[in-house]
């Protein structure tokens, strides 16, 4: 946390891109497999890269999540408990477009147990479980993390006390509180306790909003927007009830195709430009100013 220039009050990103009105919309990492790993006590700052455990086993891990593409991140359950399981726990998730979701479980009580999350990352998972809801909390990465995360770890572990992990870094500090629904694969941020609790009782009701909506992270930057505005223009929807089947690029912009599958609209073409903010202080740590890309949805024709 930092102080910003020529004032002596703390300064917190979130709170700072709430007052300048940054977008959400188009804000989810790409990405389509994570590995987490329970490690209940404090997290360094880098998450998986700085824990102490054996090297070769954090090298075998590194490599395979590389070639995977996946994303890993340390979880603990709210207030630092461990889960009820013995020893701590792992997981592979992977969105595979069907809606079901893989998934694969596994515990380490040893350095040596991780490897099984190599062979878990080589393997196709199993279907037919509840999705994980991933609330950020990385208090030594960013302090807003902490400061809206661990509120809105509470009340969702509250609701749903077996689905809700504790997480480090998902990217995008200044959207505290974030959670990321997985393997569904969708981002929602600047929640609250309050909200958190809303929204992900219309998720896991097949019904997804486009308020605190980030995106769908197997959908690059401009299809995510164009998606967002299909949910604010018709309303919720399922994770799979429209599917972009089309992409242009037309100068600043994309012109997006989306299919709706009954009753939605059947097909969507959704205009999307892109620009760039004035420079701002975009995370608590980092004082240095930098620019954001947005995604504006300008066009929405059919249905």
């Amino acid at each position: 946390m930092t102080a910003a220039a020529g004032d002596n009050e703390p300064f917190f990103c979130a709170a700072a891109a709430r007052t300048r009105g940054d977008s959400l919309v188009g804000t989810a990492p790409h990405g389509v497999v994570w590995v987490l790993v329970e490690h209940p006590g404090s997290w360094p700052p880098d998450g998986f890269d700085g824990l102490d455990i054996e090297p070769g086993v954090k090298a075998r891990v590194h490599r395979a999540a590389r070639t995977a593409r996946a994303r890993i991140l340390l979880t603990r359950r709210h207030g630092r408990r461990t889960s009820p399981e013995p020893g701590r726990r792992w997981a592979v998730l992977r969105y595979d477009g069907s809606g079901a979701g893989r998934q694969e479980w596994g515990t380490w009580n040893e350095d040596e147990d991780l490897a099984g999350i190599v062979e878990a990352l080589g393997a196709p998972g199993e279907s037919g479980r509840p999705p994980v809801l991933l609330v950020c909390a990385h208090g030594r990465h960013d302090p807003c993390c902490a400061v809206r995360g661990r509120p809105v770890a509470r009340a969702l572990s509250e609701r749903w006390p077996d689905l809700v992990w504790e997480c480090t870094h998902v990217g995008g500090d200044r959207f505290a509180a974030n959670v990321v629904v997985v393997p569904d694969g969708v981002y929602y941020g600047a929640l609250d306790g309050t909200s958190s609790v809303a929204v992900l009782e219309e998720h896991l009701a097949g019904r997804i909003h486009a308020e605190h909506l980030r995106g769908y992270t197997d959908l690059f930057p401009p299809q995510q927007a164009a998606v967002a505005a299909v949910l604010g223009r018709f309303g919720p929807a399922g994770r799979h009830d429209y599917a972009v089947t089309e992409s242009a690029r037309r100068g600043d912009g994309w012109r997006i195709r989306i299919s709706g599958r009954p009753p939605r609209p059947a097909s969507l073409e959704v205009d999307v430009r892109a620009y760039r903010t004035a420079p701002a202080q975009m995370t608590c740590r980092g004082p240095a100013r930098s620019s954001a890309v947005v995604y504006d949805v300008t066009s929405v024709r059919g249905g």
